[in-house]
């Protein structure tokens, strides 16, 4: 494995934006576990990365707000594996499919109106749901 991360067939994210921390993961794990860095942090330096463009920068903030922090960057903590080199890789692709995503602009959306035909079929449930409520009155006795 390569330092830099590979996203597409046309962007590799240099190795300069990227940073591990490895920790103690958390939960059951035998005997080992209090003695093995295992858990991986993967720190992306997004304001830094000159190889995205600004737009692709700002919809990969917003799209994972919880991730980033004050500084501009992008942390992904990875502790599923048991293996410290399998949650490196992990952490990895997370950020790469994340970047893939950001890449891809959102559509716009179109405003359309609702048809003749639907219109017709809520007023028409609501004179129904109408004649229901009205019937839910006090029952008159005529003698």
């Amino acid at each position: 494995m390569t330092g830099e991360l590979k996203v597409n067939n046309y962007l590799t994210i240099s190795a300069l934006w990227l940073s591990y921390e490895t920790m103690r993961a958390s939960g059951p794990g035998g005997q080992s576990v209090n003695t093995t860095d295992s858990a991986v942090r993967l720190r992306f330096d997004v304001r830094g990365c000159d190889q995205l463009v600004p737009p692709v920068k700002q919809r990969l903030r917003e799209a994972h707000p919880s991730a980033c922090t004050q500084d501009g960057e992008i942390l992904i903590a990875c502790n599923r594996h048991r293996s410290q080199h399998q949650n490196r890789e992990e952490a990895r692709q997370r950020l790469a499919e994340w970047i893939r995503a950001a890449r891809n602009p959102p559509k716009p959306r179109r405003p359309t109106r609702p048809t003749r035909s639907s219109q017709r079929r809520r007023v028409d449930k609501k004179k129904q749901r109408g004649k229901i409520k009205a019937g839910r009155g006090r029952v008159r006795h005529e003698d």
